[in-house]
């Protein structure tokens, strides 16, 4: 295989230019041969777990090649490895997975149903991790250059961790990463210069630690060169944080001095470091914000700022217009694809429109496999994806080499860490290649969907509509903040539940009328399936809730509560644990309902004999 290139090259006597060339040079090699490195990868895998419990469970007998592994071992889901799981959190150090020692339980941002999983994952992820890291910046170097010459203002968080009844620790994979020597201990390179320092990233009080993040990277103002958190609801959760406590941290730019609310004494004393009385930032500050738009404050407050590094691919995309509002526009970057499960991929054209972002993905990083999925029928449009597999599908599985351009995939890894054939959850398009290497669209996380019979909603398709809907409430000065749903089964027939949180500034009201023309729209967005069943009275009429503001700050409050890392929350587009719906329906301010069926003809239906079936 290709050897990785020095991931602290600046240790060594490197130039920022020989350093982004090593990197780019590492990209080509790996992307021009990735069949090859994927054999490899997969037979280093194998033979270093040969003896593991779970291969010798299965029957490999110690083989490494490629056919014997397809046929030997099935395509699982998390369920299916539970138990195995559950011995190594309750202190079980045999070799069940992998042959090295689990160092720690990497756990996922939640499900629509509250629960978490945990991944295990060994000490050399670490090292993959910063590898593909590493990448980011040269690639990034291709198209905005000097970005050696500043810093970055991202908002980075962790999370407290759990231990295992074994006394493994149990934490979201970022934490895991920014507490770790990698990035704690990582020696002077220009591009992870920070305008945040360790300590404020580090502390597990989310107010002291986006407070101190944000007052920080002010001092610094003049020095950012780029910003951004993971996702892109994060980020706006911090500008609308800056809206909410300006006066306070202007306070402090003005005096010099810390709000006493910041009482971890070790942010404390870093932020000091950093913080000194300047009257004139903390007027240019004040000035900014008290102006009446907020059009722009990014650009406004950090002059120098070349774009905006978040995910805003899959159900992120919803924020694109509140980020252009914020930036004036500027390019929205989307860097890298991770999970819990493994690090995957990089985005070779970070400059490209939010829609088009693709991710090459790394073939060292892991063994990719990809299950086939197919639209329901051209009407309905959903993704299909079996919960499980059969013996045919369980053989329509491709490698990394052999994609199709254009056809739509289920992500499965074979991992050092001691996944085996593991279902990610992710549904890919094939977008094009780098050299033989596929590039993939994120589509959706698959089996997020609503369902009252037998329709199904994924996310991909409740987006579409909801945005349809949203034009409606524009004449009055009004926008969609947030949103998710839920499939109220409480009354017959069901019905689907949109629990909206507006941004409005209530001079102009918006009749009653308006919101159930919302419901409607939704509705005739909707596939031909549920609209047949909505015409045959199997599902009531959708619902559109609108909840006080700040609903959608509880509910992330909530699952932080419940173990979710900051850092990594996203909103779920499908509720079903029952405190979120309670929580979701304390703060309902007013209910609408569609007026009337949407348009249906049992002409236009994929299936439509079934209808007359007596």
């Amino acid at each position: 295989m290709p050897e990785a290139p020095d991931q602290n090259p600046m240790m060594s006597g490197f130039s920022v230019a020989e350093n982004n060339k090593k990197k780019l040079d590492f990209i080509e090699d790996v992307t021009s041969n990735p069949d090859q490195i994927q054999q490899q990868v997969l037979s280093e895998i194998l033979s270093r777990n040969a003896n593991v419990e779970y291969l010798m469970r299965h029957g490999l007998n110690g083989h490494t090649d490629r056919d014997t592994f397809k046929k030997t071992l099935p395509v699982i889901s998390y369920e299916d490895i539970l138990p195995d799981i559950t011995r190594i959190a309750n202190g079980d150090t045999s070799p069940i997975l992998c042959s090295r020692p689990i160092s720690e339980f990497l756990t996922s941002s939640g499900t629509s149903a509250g629960e978490r999983k945990m991944m295990p994952t060994i000490e050399e992820e670490l090292g993959r991790r910063s590898l593909l890291y590493s990448l980011l910046m040269p690639v990034m170097s291709q198209f905005v250059p000097g970005l050696d010459k500043g810093k970055g203002m991202y908002f980075l968080f962790i999370k407290c961790e759990s231990k295992t009844p074994g006394g493994l620790p149990a934490r979201p994979v970022l934490t895991s990463y920014y507490k770790s020597s990698h990035f704690m201990d990582r020696p002077y390179d220009p591009y992870t210069n920070y305008t945040s320092p360790n300590e404020a990233i580090l502390c597990p009080d989310s107010y002291q630690s986006m407070y101190s993040q944000m007052l920080c990277g002010l001092c610094q103002h003049n020095e950012v060169l780029r910003v951004g958190a993971v996702f892109a609801s994060g980020f706006i959760r911090a500008i609308r944080f800056l809206e909410k406590h300006w006066a306070l941290l202007c306070h402090d730019i003005r005096t010099g001095t810390l709000n006493s609310l910041i009482t971890d004494q070790g942010v404390r004393e870093a932020v000091m470091r950093i913080l000194k009385p300047d009257p004139k930032l903390a007027e240019f500050v004040e000035s900014e914000c008290k102006k009446g738009s907020w059009q722009g404050i990014i650009t406004r407050l950090w002059p120098n700022t070349k774009y905006v590094d978040v995910i805003v691919t899959g159900t992120m995309s919803q924020y694109i217009p509140t980020l252009d509002y914020y930036s004036n526009g500027l390019p929205l970057v989307c860097t890298m694809y991770a999970s819990s499960e493994c690090y995957f991929g990089v985005n070779l054209n970070p400059l490209c429109k939010p829609s088009d972002v693709s991710y090459t993905l790394i073939p060292t990083m892991a063994y990719f496999e990809f299950l086939p999925v197919h639209r329901n029928d051209s009407l309905s449009n959903s993704i299909a994806v079996p919960v499980s597999l059969n013996e045919k599908e369980q053989h329509e599985l491709v490698d990394l080499a052999h994609v199709k351009h254009g056809q739509e995939y289920e992500l499965v890894v074979t991992t050092y860490a001691g996944l085996y054939r593991y279902r990610v959850g992710d549904v890919l398009r094939v977008a094009g290649f780098k050299n033989k290497a596929p590039q993939f669209n994120f589509i959706c996380r698959k089996n997020v969907v609503l369902s009252i019979d037998s329709d199904k909603t994924d996310e991909v398709e409740l987006q579409a509509a909801v945005m349809s809907a949203v034009g409606h409430l524009e004449p009055f000065g009004a926008s969609l903040t947030e949103y998710t749903s839920y499939a109220d089964t409480s009354s017959i027939p069901g019905h689907y539940v949109l629990y909206w949180e507006l941004s409005h500034n209530r001079s102009i009201p918006i009749p009653p009328s308006v919101f159930e023309d919302c419901c409607l729209t939704v509705e005739e967005s909707l596939n031909s399936v549920y609209r047949q069943h909505r015409a045959y009275e199997a599902i009531g009429p959708l619902e559109i809730r609108i909840v006080q503001g700040g609903t959608f700050d509880k509910l992330m409050d909530y699952a932080i509560s419940l173990g979710a890392s900051i850092n990594q929350y996203k909103t779920p587009r499908c509720v079903k644990f029952a405190p979120i719906v309670e929580l979701l329906n304390s703060r309902m301010e007013s209910s609408f309902f569609s007026p009337k069926c949407p348009k249906f003809t049992a002409a236009a239906a994929p299936h439509s004999q079934w209808s007359t079936d007596n």
